[in-house]
């Protein structure tokens, strides 16, 4: 069975702050090395590197991080995307290769720039004025590929979710975080060492806080951010009863017009309702991760003890291993549970215990 014995990121700082003129590779080759420090094991011994990227121009950021983190030229890089799934499908990933046979050593999570994502153009293929876009498309149908906001808010409106409720959630979130000792899990990068944005929502910022859409405003709904998560997934043999074993873990897809309920599915299918000793649900918005913890029947008080993604922002693909980090720092017996959605419908679940539980 495989484990995970270290884990590291940096801080989520929103974009266009302080990581905006780093690469990607400036972002996840220090955490890369860090995840081996922190386990003693020696750079020679990695089989690969998985990470996840939604936003970047290609070119592989695996490799890219695995070369400037001094990995051995053999250390081939696999980059993955699954939009905001994509961290935590990487991790998924490892433990398959490390239970098949196939590896010992992976370093697997994701890497996400938002302040340098590249600009993109469609092109005409009539010879017309090439046209921008933001977005790319989740479904071959426009007309079930939703803003992911207006999703937020059409849950909203299903399960009769009120803006008192979100916002008292998002309320947790950022108190959560502000109290958290984040000094194990986070790697110093340009001085930065706790995440940025966390602060004390009082009823004046919701107030003043733009609506979105609806019940949804800029409070309720994680900021865009740049951040790299990356954890050391390891053979039995290499872990010797140290760190998380990787109890399960499922992808799954759903309706592509609901994409916050997604990640339930995937719950169910790895756990069976036995106790939970800490879940990371990710924050997109403060009404998908409350649809998740109801429907999935999770107990609130044990969701997100350190803050979530309202209060830390959401580097997209970097996103589902942050969880990841988070379950491995705080987790100190018996089971933990992390699950995040993506656009297009897919949910993510992984399924983990602490050493001696």
């Amino acid at each position: 069975m495989a484990r995970l014995i270290a884990a590291r990121r940096t801080a989520v700082v929103p974009r266009n702050g302080a990581f905006a003129r780093l690469s990607l590779e400036d972002l996840a080759a220090p955490v890369l090395q860090a995840c081996l420090a922190d386990a003693g094991i020696d750079a020679a011994r990695v089989d690969e590197v998985i990470l996840s990227n939604a936003l970047g121009a290609g070119g592989n950021p695996a490799r890219r991080a695995a070369l400037a983190a001094g990995l051995p030229d053999r250390v081939a890089g696999l980059t993955i995307d699954r939009q905001c799934a994509g961290g935590l499908d990487a991790i998924l990933l490892a433990r398959a290769l490390i239970d098949s046979g196939a590896a010992e050593v992976i370093l697997a999570g994701g890497v996400e720039s938002y302040s340098r994502r590249p600009l993109r153009l469609r092109t005409d293929p009539d010879g017309g004025t090439p046209t921008p876009y933001d977005q790319a498309p989740f479904t071959p149908w426009p007309d079930r590929d939703p803003d992911m906001t207006q999703a937020a808010e059409a849950l909203a409106r299903r399960l009769n979710m009120s803006r008192d409720r979100q916002e008292s959630w998002a309320i947790r979130s950022h108190a959560n975080a502000l109290a958290a000792d984040q000094s194990a899990e986070i790697l110093s990068l340009n001085g930065i060492a706790r995440d940025t944005f966390p602060r004390v929502l009082t009823p004046r910022l919701f107030a003043k806080a733009p609506v979105l859409t609806g019940s949804i405003t800029a409070a309720t709904a994680a900021v865009a951010a740049d951040a790299a998560a990356v954890c050391l997934v390891v053979s039995d043999r290499i872990a010797q009863g140290r760190g998380l074993a990787l109890l399960g873990g499922a992808s799954v897809g759903g309706n592509p017009e609901e994409p916050g309920l997604a990640p339930v599915a995937a719950i169910r299918r790895i756990w069976g309702g036995e106790p939970l000793a800490q879940a990371e649900i990710m924050e997109a918005y403060a009404v998908q991760a409350l649809a998740v913890i109801d429907s999935a029947g999770l107990d609130p008080q044990i969701v997100n003890p350190g803050g979530g993604g309202l209060a830390r922002g959401h580097p997209i693909g970097a996103s589902g291993a942050i969880l990841a980090v988070r379950l491995f720092h705080g987790l100190q017996q018996g089971r933990g549970l992390a699950a995040i959605a993506a656009a297009g419908g897919i949910g993510t679940a992984l399924l983990v215990e602490a050493s001696g539980a």
